[in-house]
């Protein structure tokens, strides 16, 4: 009963641009997560530097470094979601009070079909990307943990017969943290273009087109990818 009175709120144009969003979100993320080997996205190729610094950072001693950068990049995961969970706070807020969103979107789109319903409903929607995003830097932060923790077991000997082993396994934990936080930010951004639902369908749908070449360009085409597939190259 819920859904029909959704789908009774929805013209076709927001239909087909939440369909779209929904859709295009998880295959941008499966292309970035699982690129041609001839052109690698930024994402892999940080695995392979992160799996480097592992096996770096069995013969480093003093190991303080490695623990400076790993609180690091659990303070981002924290950081992010602090972040994702205080707009979810928002938008609920805003949800529980649409009357005023209600005038500005009036006056933004020059149109009357705006609905407290309909506008409670847009911001649903952002609100879901947000969840996803929170739910992602919990487990990422969570897995930087295990990580941590891999490595305080790894042998201060290279040459201990457990030592590589385990910062084989760190790194992999590591990658697979990093992912869940790529993950997050990437629902971040999604989210962000869901809020141009607000100004209507089309928008929505442009939005969510500028979010897609954005992730494309920064995963394949960026000068960062440009210097990682360097170094890997040089490397090698």
């Amino acid at each position: 009963m819920i859904f029909d009175v959704i789908l009774s709120a929805l013209t076709t144009w927001d239909l087909a641009a939440v369909g779209f969003g929904l859709l295009a979100a998880p295959i941008m993320g499966y292309l970035i997560e699982n690129p041609p080997a001839q052109r690698p996205s930024v994402t892999s190729l940080m695995s392979f530097y992160r799996r480097a610094w592992m096996l770096t950072f069995v013969d480093r001693d003093p190991r303080i470094f490695d623990a400076q950068i790993l609180a690091s990049l659990r303070q981002s995961t924290a950081f992010f979601g602090s972040t994702s969970l205080i707009s979810i706070g928002g938008l609920l807020a805003m949800m529980g009070s649409p009357d005023r969103l209600v005038e500005l979107t009036h006056a933004m789109t020059q149109s009357q079909d705006a609905t407290s319903l309909k506008l409670q409903i847009k911001l649903a929607f952002a609100a879901l990307f947000l969840v996803y995003a929170f739910l992602k830097f919990v487990w990422s932060s969570r897995l930087f943990g295990y990580c941590a923790v891999l490595m305080a077991a790894v042998p201060n000997d290279p040459n201990h017969p457990q030592a590589i082993p385990r910062a084989i396994m760190a790194g992999e934990i590591n990658i697979r943290a990093a992912l869940n936080f790529n993950r997050g930010l990437r629902a971040m951004y999604f989210a962000l273009a869901s809020l141009a639902w607000l100004a209507g369908a089309p928008i929505l749908l442009t939005a969510f087109l500028v979010t897609l070449w954005m992730l494309w360009n920064r995963e394949f085409s960026s000068q960062a990818s440009a210097l990682l597939k360097t170094g890997i190259s040089d490397d090698t």
